[in-house]
């Protein structure tokens, strides 16, 4: 399966402005930290065929860590 919503994780600052616009609510925070020292955000492969393609979290970041892919 090929990812709809793909996240640069050295580059997120854990701000999760993304998880509060995902209408399928399907965002999370890694446990594991990214070179920053944050945890950054990702969408579960199991979650990715949920994602409808919106691009709101893309929008929302500040830091343009988010690539969303329409199917």
């Amino acid at each position: 399966m090929e990812k709809r919503v793909r996240f640069n994780e050295d580059h997120c600052k854990s701000c999760e402005l993304c998880i509060g616009v995902c209408p399928k609510k399907i965002i999370r925070l890694r446990t594991e930290l990214n070179r920053l020292g944050y945890h950054p955000a990702f969408v579960p492969d199991e979650d990715q065929e949920k994602c409808i393609s919106c691009a709101l979290c893309a929008r929302m970041c500040p830091d343009a860590v988010i690539e969303v892919f329409r199917p």
